[in-house]
Protein backbone atom coordinates (compact mmCIF):
# COMPACT_ATOMS: atom_id res chain seq x y z
CA UNK A 1 0.00 0.00 0.00
CA UNK A 2 2.69 2.50 0.99
CA UNK A 3 6.40 2.98 0.37
CA UNK A 4 7.23 1.93 3.92
CA UNK A 5 10.23 -0.25 3.24
CA UNK A 6 8.35 -3.29 4.59
CA UNK A 7 8.46 -1.82 8.10
CA UNK A 8 4.76 -2.16 8.92
CA UNK A 9 2.12 -4.87 9.01
CA UNK A 10 -1.17 -4.19 7.25
CA UNK A 11 -3.04 -3.48 10.50
CA UNK A 12 -0.39 -1.13 11.85
CA UNK A 13 -0.09 0.51 8.46
CA UNK A 14 -3.81 1.33 8.46
CA UNK A 15 -3.45 2.91 11.90
CA UNK A 16 -0.48 4.94 10.66
CA UNK A 17 -2.49 6.02 7.60
CA UNK A 18 -5.41 7.05 9.83
CA UNK A 19 -3.13 9.02 12.12
CA UNK A 20 -1.44 10.67 9.14
CA UNK A 21 -4.74 11.68 7.55
CA UNK A 22 -5.98 12.99 10.91
CA UNK A 23 -2.80 15.01 11.38
CA UNK A 24 -2.98 16.49 7.86
CA UNK A 25 -6.67 17.39 8.32
CA UNK A 26 -5.81 19.07 11.62
CA UNK A 27 -3.03 21.08 9.99
CA UNK A 28 -5.41 22.13 7.22
CA UNK A 29 -8.07 23.07 9.77
CA UNK A 30 -5.80 25.15 11.99
CA UNK A 31 -3.32 26.56 9.47
CA UNK A 32 -5.28 26.61 6.22
CA UNK A 33 -3.45 26.94 2.94
CA UNK A 34 -0.11 28.80 3.03
CA UNK A 35 -0.69 32.44 2.14
CA UNK A 36 2.72 32.65 0.48
CA UNK A 37 4.82 30.16 -1.50
CA UNK A 38 2.06 27.55 -1.84
CA UNK A 39 3.50 24.57 -3.76
CA UNK A 40 0.41 24.36 -5.99
CA UNK A 41 0.85 27.99 -6.99
CA UNK A 42 4.42 27.17 -7.95
CA UNK A 43 3.20 24.15 -9.88
CA UNK A 44 0.71 26.36 -11.72
CA UNK A 45 3.54 28.64 -12.82
CA UNK A 46 5.57 25.61 -13.91
CA UNK A 47 2.60 24.24 -15.87
CA UNK A 48 2.13 27.58 -17.63
CA UNK A 49 5.78 27.51 -18.69
CA UNK A 50 5.46 23.92 -19.92
CA UNK A 51 2.37 24.82 -21.94
CA UNK A 52 4.09 27.82 -23.50
CA UNK A 53 7.16 25.80 -24.50
CA UNK A 54 5.09 22.92 -25.90
CA UNK A 55 2.92 25.26 -27.95
CA UNK A 56 6.03 26.98 -29.32
CA UNK A 57 7.43 23.63 -30.38
CA UNK A 58 4.11 22.78 -32.01
CA UNK A 59 4.25 25.99 -34.03
CA UNK A 60 7.73 25.09 -35.26
CA UNK A 61 6.54 21.63 -36.31
CA UNK A 62 3.50 23.07 -38.07
CA UNK A 63 5.72 25.45 -40.05
CA UNK A 64 7.91 22.59 -41.20
CA UNK A 65 5.04 20.30 -42.15
CA UNK A 66 1.33 20.75 -42.74
CA UNK A 67 0.62 17.02 -43.00
CA UNK A 68 -1.34 15.13 -40.37
CA UNK A 69 -4.50 15.89 -38.43
CA UNK A 70 -4.02 19.16 -36.48
CA UNK A 71 -6.45 18.03 -33.77
CA UNK A 72 -4.56 14.77 -33.22
CA UNK A 73 -1.27 16.66 -33.18
CA UNK A 74 -2.59 19.10 -30.56
CA UNK A 75 -3.84 16.23 -28.41
CA UNK A 76 -0.40 14.62 -28.61
CA UNK A 77 1.23 17.87 -27.54
CA UNK A 78 -1.23 18.07 -24.64
CA UNK A 79 -0.27 14.57 -23.51
CA UNK A 80 3.43 15.47 -23.71
CA UNK A 81 2.80 18.68 -21.76
CA UNK A 82 0.94 16.78 -19.02
CA UNK A 83 3.78 14.28 -18.70
CA UNK A 84 6.43 17.01 -18.62
CA UNK A 85 4.52 18.96 -15.98
CA UNK A 86 3.72 16.05 -13.66
CA UNK A 87 6.14 13.14 -14.05
CA UNK A 88 9.45 14.83 -13.08
CA UNK A 89 7.91 16.07 -9.83
CA UNK A 90 6.30 12.71 -9.13
CA UNK A 91 9.51 10.78 -9.80
CA UNK A 92 11.48 13.01 -7.42
CA UNK A 93 8.89 12.63 -4.66
CA UNK A 94 8.70 8.85 -5.14
CA UNK A 95 12.48 8.55 -4.94
CA UNK A 96 12.56 10.76 -1.85
CA UNK A 97 9.89 8.71 -0.07
CA UNK A 98 11.57 5.39 -0.87
CA UNK A 99 14.88 6.75 0.41
CA UNK A 100 13.30 8.14 3.59
CA UNK A 101 11.58 4.82 4.26
CA UNK A 102 15.03 3.24 4.62
CA UNK A 103 16.58 6.14 6.55
CA UNK A 104 14.09 7.25 9.16
CA UNK A 105 10.54 6.04 9.76
CA UNK A 106 9.59 9.22 11.61
CA UNK A 107 10.96 11.53 8.95
CA UNK A 108 9.23 9.45 6.29
CA UNK A 109 5.99 9.76 8.25
CA UNK A 110 6.42 13.50 8.73
CA UNK A 111 6.94 14.13 5.01
CA UNK A 112 3.88 12.03 4.19
CA UNK A 113 1.76 14.19 6.49
CA UNK A 114 3.21 17.45 5.15
CA UNK A 115 2.64 16.46 1.51
CA UNK A 116 -0.95 15.44 2.24
CA UNK A 117 -1.51 18.73 4.07
CA UNK A 118 -0.34 20.68 1.03
CA UNK A 119 -2.70 18.72 -1.23
CA UNK A 120 -5.77 19.39 0.95
CA UNK A 121 -7.96 22.42 0.42
CA UNK A 122 -10.82 21.83 2.83
CA UNK A 123 -10.15 24.87 4.99
CA UNK A 124 -9.90 27.16 1.97
CA UNK A 125 -13.10 25.71 0.52
CA UNK A 126 -15.01 26.27 3.77
CA UNK A 127 -13.58 29.80 4.10
CA UNK A 128 -14.65 30.89 0.62
CA UNK A 129 -18.10 29.37 1.11
CA UNK A 130 -18.49 31.20 4.42
CA UNK A 131 -17.42 34.44 2.75
CA UNK A 132 -20.42 34.05 0.44
CA UNK A 133 -22.78 32.86 3.18
CA UNK A 134 -22.33 35.98 5.31
CA UNK A 135 -23.39 38.61 2.74
CA UNK A 136 -26.25 36.36 1.60
CA UNK A 137 -27.48 36.18 5.18
CA UNK A 138 -27.17 39.97 5.47
CA UNK A 139 -28.98 40.51 2.16
CA UNK A 140 -25.94 42.07 0.46
CA UNK A 141 -26.27 40.55 -3.01
CA UNK A 142 -23.59 42.81 -4.52
CA UNK A 143 -20.93 41.57 -2.09
CA UNK A 144 -22.13 37.98 -2.47
CA UNK A 145 -21.70 38.27 -6.26
CA UNK A 146 -18.17 39.54 -5.74
CA UNK A 147 -17.30 36.67 -3.40
CA UNK A 148 -18.83 33.94 -5.58
CA UNK A 149 -16.76 35.17 -8.55
CA UNK A 150 -13.62 33.94 -6.73
CA UNK A 151 -14.64 30.27 -6.81
CA UNK A 152 -16.75 29.72 -9.96
CA UNK A 153 -16.11 30.18 -13.68
CA UNK A 154 -19.68 31.13 -14.56
CA UNK A 155 -20.73 34.76 -15.02
CA UNK A 156 -21.82 36.26 -11.71
CA UNK A 157 -22.73 39.90 -12.46
CA UNK A 158 -26.45 39.25 -12.83
CA UNK A 159 -26.84 36.34 -10.41
CA UNK A 160 -29.75 36.44 -7.97
CA UNK A 161 -29.74 35.06 -4.43
CA UNK A 162 -30.86 31.56 -5.42
CA UNK A 163 -28.26 31.29 -8.17
CA UNK A 164 -25.46 32.44 -5.87
CA UNK A 165 -26.53 29.96 -3.20
CA UNK A 166 -26.77 27.10 -5.66
CA UNK A 167 -23.40 27.88 -7.25
CA UNK A 168 -21.78 27.94 -3.81
CA UNK A 169 -23.32 24.63 -2.73
CA UNK A 170 -22.38 23.03 -6.07
CA UNK A 171 -18.79 24.23 -5.64
CA UNK A 172 -18.55 22.93 -2.07
CA UNK A 173 -19.93 19.51 -2.97
CA UNK A 174 -17.83 19.08 -6.12
CA UNK A 175 -14.62 20.46 -4.68
CA UNK A 176 -15.10 18.37 -1.57
CA UNK A 177 -14.07 15.49 -3.80
CA UNK A 178 -11.33 17.39 -5.64
CA UNK A 179 -9.76 19.17 -2.66
CA UNK A 180 -10.32 16.66 0.16
CA UNK A 181 -11.62 13.16 -0.47
CA UNK A 182 -9.75 12.49 -3.70
CA UNK A 183 -6.43 13.44 -2.16
CA UNK A 184 -7.14 11.30 0.93
CA UNK A 185 -8.16 8.30 -1.19
CA UNK A 186 -4.96 8.34 -3.24
CA UNK A 187 -2.94 8.97 -0.09
CA UNK A 188 -4.40 5.77 1.38
CA UNK A 189 -3.54 3.92 -1.82
CA UNK A 190 -0.01 5.21 -2.41
CA UNK A 191 1.01 7.63 0.33
CA UNK A 192 2.39 11.07 -0.49
CA UNK A 193 3.07 10.27 -4.19
CA UNK A 194 -0.54 9.18 -4.65
CA UNK A 195 -2.01 12.32 -3.09
CA UNK A 196 0.40 14.47 -5.06
CA UNK A 197 -0.44 12.77 -8.37
CA UNK A 198 -4.16 13.32 -7.82
CA UNK A 199 -3.80 16.98 -6.83
CA UNK A 200 -1.45 17.84 -9.70
CA UNK A 201 -3.75 16.10 -12.19
CA UNK A 202 -6.73 17.96 -10.73
CA UNK A 203 -4.86 21.26 -10.95
CA UNK A 204 -4.03 20.67 -14.61
CA UNK A 205 -7.66 19.84 -15.31
CA UNK A 206 -8.63 23.16 -13.71
CA UNK A 207 -6.07 24.93 -15.93
CA UNK A 208 -6.36 23.01 -19.21
CA UNK A 209 -9.59 21.00 -19.04
CA UNK A 210 -11.86 23.54 -20.74
CA UNK A 211 -13.89 22.69 -23.84
CA UNK A 212 -13.09 25.97 -25.58
CA UNK A 213 -11.07 26.73 -28.69
CA UNK A 214 -7.76 26.98 -26.83
CA UNK A 215 -8.00 23.82 -24.73
CA UNK A 216 -10.51 21.48 -26.38
CA UNK A 217 -7.72 19.30 -27.78
CA UNK A 218 -4.65 20.44 -25.86
CA UNK A 219 -6.41 19.82 -22.55
CA UNK A 220 -8.10 16.57 -23.59
CA UNK A 221 -5.60 14.36 -21.74
CA UNK A 222 -5.69 16.54 -18.62
CA UNK A 223 -9.48 16.30 -18.45
CA UNK A 224 -9.61 12.55 -19.05
CA UNK A 225 -6.82 11.72 -16.59
CA UNK A 226 -8.52 13.79 -13.90
CA UNK A 227 -11.79 11.95 -14.61
CA UNK A 228 -9.98 8.62 -14.33
CA UNK A 229 -8.21 9.43 -11.05
CA UNK A 230 -11.36 10.91 -9.56
CA UNK A 231 -13.79 8.16 -10.57
CA UNK A 232 -13.55 5.98 -7.45
CA UNK A 233 -13.09 8.85 -4.96
CA UNK A 234 -16.15 10.64 -6.37
CA UNK A 235 -18.37 7.64 -5.72
CA UNK A 236 -16.99 7.16 -2.23
CA UNK A 237 -17.54 10.88 -1.65
CA UNK A 238 -21.15 10.58 -2.81
CA UNK A 239 -21.69 7.71 -0.39
CA UNK A 240 -20.04 9.74 2.39
CA UNK A 241 -22.43 12.61 1.75
CA UNK A 242 -25.36 10.21 1.71
CA UNK A 243 -24.71 8.55 5.07
CA UNK A 244 -24.61 11.96 6.74
CA UNK A 245 -28.10 12.90 5.54
CA UNK A 246 -30.94 11.38 3.56
CA UNK A 247 -29.14 8.32 2.23
CA UNK A 248 -32.10 6.94 0.28
CA UNK A 249 -32.74 10.22 -1.52
CA UNK A 250 -29.00 10.75 -2.13
CA UNK A 251 -28.71 7.37 -3.85
CA UNK A 252 -31.89 8.02 -5.87
CA UNK A 253 -30.64 11.39 -7.12
CA UNK A 254 -27.25 9.88 -7.92
CA UNK A 255 -28.84 7.09 -9.96
CA UNK A 256 -31.39 9.19 -11.81
CA UNK A 257 -29.63 12.53 -12.32
CA UNK A 258 -25.86 12.08 -12.42
CA UNK A 259 -25.78 10.64 -15.95
CA UNK A 260 -27.43 13.84 -17.20
CA UNK A 261 -24.56 15.99 -15.92
CA UNK A 262 -21.59 17.02 -18.05
CA UNK A 263 -19.00 15.85 -15.53
CA UNK A 264 -18.87 12.08 -14.84
CA UNK A 265 -17.59 12.71 -11.33
CA UNK A 266 -18.90 16.15 -10.45
CA UNK A 267 -22.44 15.11 -11.30
CA UNK A 268 -22.26 12.15 -8.94
CA UNK A 269 -21.14 14.13 -5.89
CA UNK A 270 -23.42 17.11 -6.53
CA UNK A 271 -26.55 15.03 -7.12
CA UNK A 272 -25.90 12.77 -4.14
CA UNK A 273 -24.94 15.71 -1.93
CA UNK A 274 -28.05 17.67 -2.81
CA UNK A 275 -30.17 14.59 -2.16
CA UNK A 276 -28.49 14.05 1.20
CA UNK A 277 -29.35 17.64 2.13
CA UNK A 278 -32.98 17.32 0.95
CA UNK A 279 -32.55 20.31 -1.33
CA UNK A 280 -32.41 21.27 -5.00
CA UNK A 281 -29.49 23.00 -6.72
CA UNK A 282 -28.40 23.68 -10.29
CA UNK A 283 -30.30 25.04 -13.23
CA UNK A 284 -29.27 27.19 -16.22
CA UNK A 285 -26.05 29.22 -15.99
CA UNK A 286 -23.83 31.34 -18.22
CA UNK A 287 -20.20 30.30 -18.72
CA UNK A 288 -17.83 32.54 -20.69
CA UNK A 289 -20.75 34.28 -22.37
CA UNK A 290 -22.53 31.07 -23.37
CA UNK A 291 -25.85 29.88 -21.94
CA UNK A 292 -25.79 26.32 -20.54
CA UNK A 293 -29.00 24.44 -19.80
CA UNK A 294 -27.76 22.64 -16.67
CA UNK A 295 -30.12 20.23 -14.97
CA UNK A 296 -31.59 20.68 -11.51
CA UNK A 297 -29.99 18.31 -9.01
CA UNK A 298 -31.32 16.88 -5.77
CA UNK A 299 -34.89 17.09 -4.54
CA UNK A 300 -36.98 19.32 -2.29
CA UNK A 301 -37.02 23.06 -1.77
CA UNK A 302 -34.48 25.06 -3.75
CA UNK A 303 -31.35 25.71 -1.67
CA UNK A 304 -31.35 28.79 0.56
CA UNK A 305 -28.20 30.22 2.16
CA UNK A 306 -28.21 27.99 5.32
CA UNK A 307 -27.60 25.01 3.01
CA UNK A 308 -24.10 26.39 2.36
CA UNK A 309 -23.13 25.66 5.97
CA UNK A 310 -24.74 22.22 5.78
CA UNK A 311 -22.73 21.44 2.64
CA UNK A 312 -19.54 22.52 4.39
CA UNK A 313 -20.35 20.10 7.20
CA UNK A 314 -20.77 17.23 4.77
CA UNK A 315 -17.18 17.77 3.62
CA UNK A 316 -15.56 18.49 6.98
CA UNK A 317 -17.36 15.80 8.99
CA UNK A 318 -17.13 13.34 6.10
CA UNK A 319 -13.33 13.59 6.06
CA UNK A 320 -13.23 12.64 9.74
CA UNK A 321 -15.61 9.75 9.02
CA UNK A 322 -12.92 8.43 6.69
CA UNK A 323 -10.36 8.71 9.49
CA UNK A 324 -12.67 6.77 11.79
CA UNK A 325 -13.20 4.03 9.17
CA UNK A 326 -9.42 3.68 8.72
CA UNK A 327 -8.97 3.43 12.49
CA UNK A 328 -11.65 0.73 12.77
CA UNK A 329 -10.09 -1.22 9.91
CA UNK A 330 -6.70 -1.02 11.60
CA UNK A 331 -8.08 -2.10 14.95
CA UNK A 332 -10.25 -4.82 13.47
Amino acid sequence: MWFDGGLLTTEVELLVVAASVGAALSLDSFLGEPSRFHPLVGFGNWANWVERVCRQQLLLVNRQSDSGNPETRLRSVGIAAWCLAVLPILIVVCALMVWLAHVSFWLWLLINVIVLYFTLGGNSLAFHASEIYRPLKAGDITLAREKISFIVSRETASMNKKQITSATVESVLENGNDAVFGAIFWFVVAGAPGALLFRLANTLDAMWGYKNERYRYFGFAAAKLDDFLGWIPARLTALTYGIQGNLQLAMKCWQEQATLCASPNGGVVMCAGAGALNTTIGGPAIYHGKYHEKIYMGSGEFADYPVIIQANRLVICGAWVWVLVLLLLGLG
